[in-house]
C-alpha cells in the first residue's frame, strides 16, 4: 500500500500521541505537529484518525514483530504469542485494549478487530507450515489456537498484571496443543 515518505515518522506519532492522551484527545494536528508534517499530508494519505490509527498500528516498525518460523509448531506457537504479548504489554496495546472494551469505543474496537484479524491471516501460516511438516494431522484455523491463546494473554497480563514469562508461554502452548485432561 503507498504511504507518504514521512510514514514511520507519521505512524510513531500518532502512537506516541495515542499513549500520552488516549484516543478521544489525540488530534490529526498533534499527530502532524509530533511528525513535523503538515496536516495536509495526513489528510492526502487517510481520512481522518481512526484510518491513520489503523493504518499504525498494521503498519508501525515500533509495534511489528516477525513472524515465527522455528522449525517447529510449539516453537513457532510460543514465538508468536510472546510477540502478541510484547504488543499486549506496551502502552500501546493497553490503550488500545482499554479504548476497545472498557469504554467500548467504537472507532478502537473497529481498529483493535482489524489487527487482530490481520494477526490472525498471519499466524495462519504457522499451523499450515506444522500441516505440512505433518506436526498437525489436519489442517486447523488459527482463531482455533489463538483465540483462547490470546484470551489468556489478556487475562494474565492485563487483569491480574503477571508477565508472561518463557515458562508461562511453554506451558500455554502445551496445554492448548496436548490438553490438560489424562487421556
Amino acid at each position: 500500500m503507498p504511504a507518504p515518505r514521512r510514514a514511520q515518522a507519521i505512524y510513531a506519532a500518532t502512537l506516541e500521541q495515542l499513549t500520552e492522551h488516549g484516543y478521544e484527545a489525540m488530534t490529526i494536528e498533534g499527530i502532524a505537529a509530533a511528525a513535523g508534517v503538515n496536516k495536509t499530508t495526513i489528510y492526502r494519505w487517510w481520512p481522518g484518525k481512526d484510518a491513520l490509527l489503523g493504518a499504525a498500528v498494521r503498519e508501525a516498525d515500533t509495534i511489528e514483530f516477525p513472524d515465527a518460523d522455528t522449525g517447529t509448531l510449539r516453537g513457532d506457537l510460543v514465538a508468536a504469542l510472546g510477540g502478541i504479548a510484547r504488543i499486549l504489554e506496551s502502552e500501546v496495546g493497553r490503550q488500545l485494549v482499554a479504548g476497545a472494551i472498557a469504554r467500548g469505543n467504537p472507532q478502537i474496537t473497529a481498529v483493535t478487530r482489524q489487527f487482530l484479524t490481520d494477526r490472525l491471516r498471519r499466524e495462519q501460516a504457522v499451523l499450515d507450515r506444522a500441516h505440512a511438516r505433518g506436526e498437525l494431522a489436519e489442517p486447523v484455523a488459527a482463531e482455533r489456537l489463538f483465540h483462547p491463546a490470546v484470551g489468556a494473554l489478556w487475562i494474565r497480563l492485563l487483569a491480574l498484571g503477571e508477565p508472561a514469562t518463557p515458562e508461562y508461554l511453554h506451558a500455554l502452548v502445551e496445554d492448548l496443543l496436548t490438553g490438560v485432561v489424562a487421556r
